[in-house]
């Protein structure tokens, strides 16, 4: 919540009317799930992230 309302909410503010607001969202969620690098994340996006993770687990392990 933090990021959102500093990055979205203050700084582009004011705002004229609640649909303003839920498209500007909606247009921050995709752009934070897939454009923002997260150093939690060792930099990747949340997306680049969940793709790691799911084709981690297809790869089938190979045994001696």
């Amino acid at each position: 919540m933090g990021s959102f309302k500093n990055e979205l909410i203050r700084r582009q503010g004011p705002w004229r009317d609640v649909n303003q607001v839920e498209i500007a969202t909606a247009e921050w969620v995709v752009w934070f799930n897939t454009e923002r690098p997260h150093e939690h994340l060792d930099d990747f996006t949340p997306e680049a992230a969940e793709k790691l993770h799911y084709d981690h687990r297809r790869t089938p392990i190979m045994t001696g």
